[in-house]
């Protein structure tokens, strides 16, 4: 949904921004589980992106050479050019390193590429400070977690979902459902912990009130209250 928001924001707006997006189609961190999505492969995205119509050179080094080039002609042409990794964190360790590279691809003082990597909780853990392997990729990241809703966020959020029908949130759910919908996405952070985790995130929240509207459905119930949610 950022990625998407972000692309037609770019679009909405006319900016000159190129957004490069390699396919990460049964991409996994090891080729053992799929295939891996290696810097060769997001050279060829750049290429794609920047100058369809240029033929790729055919060794390694004259291809990076190839598109820093391009890089620069475009950029120097008044464009801006952005990697967006959509499912990061099933990125090897190795092609996280090489990120760097491209991130540093520059025509003077001025960077030619902006990385965006959009990726579950794996990707924190791969790019935790602790983990000396990606140490220098780590220190030119900014993270950005999403954080859950709170419980207020959640009525507004699902205020937001039901306006574009018409309806309005009570005709669906009461107060005593949207609790349980709280409850239910709220875990325990440990046994020995007295803290809570919040699991109130959009997906969780949609797929749970779905079960909850089919149950609602079934049952003849014109409204979604917790003991429906609870029987879910």
């Amino acid at each position: 949904t950022l990625r998407r928001e972000l692309i037609d924001r770019i679009q909405r707006e006319r900016h000159a921004i190129i957004t490069i997006e390699p396919y990460v189609l049964a991409a996994e961190d090891t080729d053992t589980k799929g295939k891996t999505l290696k810097a060769v492969h997001i050279a060829e995205a750049i290429l794609h992106a920047v100058a369809p119509l240029e033929r790729p050179k055919v060794s390694p080094e004259g291809r990076f050479r190839q598109i820093h080039k391009l890089l620069k002609d475009s950029s120097r042409s008044g464009n801006q050019h952005v990697l967006i990794i959509e499912e990061a964190h099933s990125l090897p360790l190795a092609t996280l390193k090489h990120l760097k590279r491209f991130f540093e691809l520059e025509d003077g003082y001025k960077k030619l590429l902006a990385i965006i990597l959009i990726g579950q909780n794996e990707l924190a853990l791969k790019l935790s400070e602790q983990n000396q392997e990606v140490r220098e990729v780590v220190q030119r990241c900014e993270i950005v977690t999403l954080d859950p809703l709170t419980s207020t966020g959640l009525a507004d959020y699902l205020n937001h979902r039901i306006k574009p029908y018409g309806r309005k949130l009570p005709d669906i759910l009461d107060e005593t459902g949207i609790m349980a919908i709280t409850q239910r996405l709220t875990a325990s952070a440990g046994r020995k912990s007295q803290q809570s985790r919040s699991l109130l995130y959009p997906l969780a929240v949609g797929n749970l009130l779905t079960g909850a509207l089919n149950s609602a459905a079934e049952l003849g119930i014109p409204v979604v209250t917790a003991d429906v949610v609870a029987g879910v």
